[in-house]
């Protein structure tokens, strides 16, 4: 019996347990404290070690049950329009303020697709934007302005 190995499970699932091993690492600069009172430290760890043992059993499953399996042509145009979008917010929060940054945002991802139409667009783009605004701003009381200075609030 031939075993079959995929090499995007084997190179996927070592992204992951490098980045899980990052976060796991960077956790242990910060206290960790007990089960009972947890410190700063206690949630990264928790993440990172999990991320990196899925990324480890992804790992595994590729070298002993890969699957052969064809890919279509690399959706670049998506990529870079999702890659830009980051940047942009990444960039523009603090300037535009949360609301303008994530409504283009998610704007520019949507568009990232070519079966997604304008309005269609738009309306995801502002779902988003007033879920991102509830969630970050509201819940979790992200200290940044709904709408920044460079628009002249």
């Amino acid at each position: 019996m031939k075993h079959r190995r995929s090499f995007p499970d084997v190179l996927a699932g070592a992204v992951f347990v490098l980045i899980g091993g990052a976060f796991a690492a960077g956790s242990l600069g910060y206290e960790l404290g007990t089960p009972l009172r947890m410190g700063p430290g206690a949630f990264p760890l928790l993440a990172g070690a999990v991320v990196a043992a899925l990324g480890l059993a992804i790992v595994v499953k590729g070298l002993v049950a890969g699957e052969v399996a064809a890919f279509g042509p690399v959706p670049w145009r998506a990529i870079a329009v999702i890659v830009l979008a980051l940047l942009f917010f990444g960039f523009t929060v603090r300037g535009l303020g949360f609301v303008p940054a994530s409504a283009v945002t998610a704007l520019l991802t949507t568009l990232a697709s070519t079966r997604v139409r304008p309005l269609m667009a738009v309306a995801v783009a502002a779902g988003l934007t007033a879920a991102g605004t509830l969630i970050f701003v509201v819940g979790l009381q992200l200290r940044i302005p709904l709408v920044g200075p460079w628009l002249g609030f």
